[in-house]
């Protein structure tokens, strides 16, 4: 499947023309994974990553870029949830892992975030809010289990996508919201798995490529397609982290999993380990995206928590739906008449 683009000429849609609904799970046994995957969610979902992951292809994530005012706002939504971080500590706790301290943050946001969203999207697209704002609540981690996964690393990818198809992202916004909004966000869930010592949701330990995280080796690797001098066997390499970590995802991924794992990192990431092994980032880049729809998107255990809406609907899909804003059709040509004798 080609990656989908955002048609750059669409008109911006009113919320008056669209009945939202609040988002429900629908994949409740394993059988319902085929209408998961001929579903319109599927085909947006993957078609919107494939989008975003072309539109960064050999871009670091310091460059200048387009973005919009609503981008900017998103990022300082972001800043806020971090900061009830610094205002919500851990608690001290027998066990290790899980702090309870996190269901107090969670709680904030469910009480805060629909309205932290309003100020982030115009008034005329308030309507939408509280239909995309659940794929919010879904995006940081489990309260009950404390934990995250890349089940909640999946729903921000779908607010985003839902963001962009409500338009309050322009088609221009692709480069920036993976550089600035989904790197803030990266930001913003490793600091809660750090504060709250959140538990890996789902893990399969060292098989598994990351412990809390997928599509920022997505994307990251993308970023370094064709990069002069970085190879995938140089992204071990202390150097090299030292001084391209802050400009490309993949190698913030690195430096992230060398700070809190110790050990040998072919013993404890093996997985990575095997990627420093292949030839280029693109082709390290079209196998993630393989493993990413073998391994998540083909998974029951991560697709049974995914919401389904007016945005994103199990409804069986088109043929080649993409992420596409919603819009009014064009109005009908005007139809000729002829006088007939």
């Amino acid at each position: 499947m080609s990656a989908a683009e955002l048609s750059p000429q669409v008109k911006k849609f009113s919320p008056d023309d669209h009945e939202f609904v609040v988002p429900k799970k629908a994949i409740k046994i394993p059988d319902d994974m085929i209408s998961w995957q001929k579903s319109e969610a599927y085909f947006e979902y993957l078609g919107f990553l494939l989008a975003l992951n072309e539109s960064v292809q050999g871009k670091a994530s310091d460059i200048e870029c387009s973005q919009s005012q609503i981008v900017v706002k998103t990022v300082d939504m972001l800043k806020k949830f971090d900061e009830w971080i610094d205002a919500i500590p851990p608690i001290d706790q027998p066990q290790r892992f899980g702090n309870k301290s996190f269901r107090l943050w969670h709680t904030k946001l469910l009480e805060e975030g629909l309205e932290e969203l309003r100020n982030v999207i115009p008034v005329e697209l308030h309507r939408a809010a509280p239909e995309v704002v659940q794929y919010l609540y879904e995006s940081f981690g489990n309260a009950t289990r404390i934990d995250y996964g890349t089940g909640h690393e999946m729903a921000f990818i779908m607010f985003l996508c839902c963001m962009f198809k409500i338009t309050a992202y322009e088609p221009e916004d692709k480069t920036a919201v993976v550089v600035k909004v989904f790197n803030r966000y990266l930001q913003l869930v490793r600091k809660l798995q750090l504060t709250y010592r959140m538990e890996p949701a789902g893990s399969h330990g060292v098989w598994s490529l990351d412990d809390y995280q997928f599509v920022p080796f997505i994307w990251g690797s993308s970023q370094l397609v064709g990069h002069p001098r970085i190879e995938p066997h140089h992204f071990l390499d202390k150097d090299i982290l030292d001084r391209f970590s802050k400009q490309f995802m993949f190698l913030s991924c690195i430096e992230f999993i060398s700070q809190v794992k110790t050990g040998p990192f072919a013993e404890h990431s093996n997985q990575l380990w095997n990627v420093s092994a292949v030839s280029s980032w693109s082709k390290v880049n079209s196998g993630l995206i393989k493993m990413y729809k073998a391994e998540i998107l083909a998974k029951f255990p991560v697709v049974q928590h995914v919401l389904f809406g007016s945005l994103l609907p199990i409804t069986p899909a088109s043929p080649y739906v993409t992420c596409k804003p919603l819009s009014r059709p064009p109005p009908p040509p005007p139809t000729r008449t002829s006088s007939s004798h």
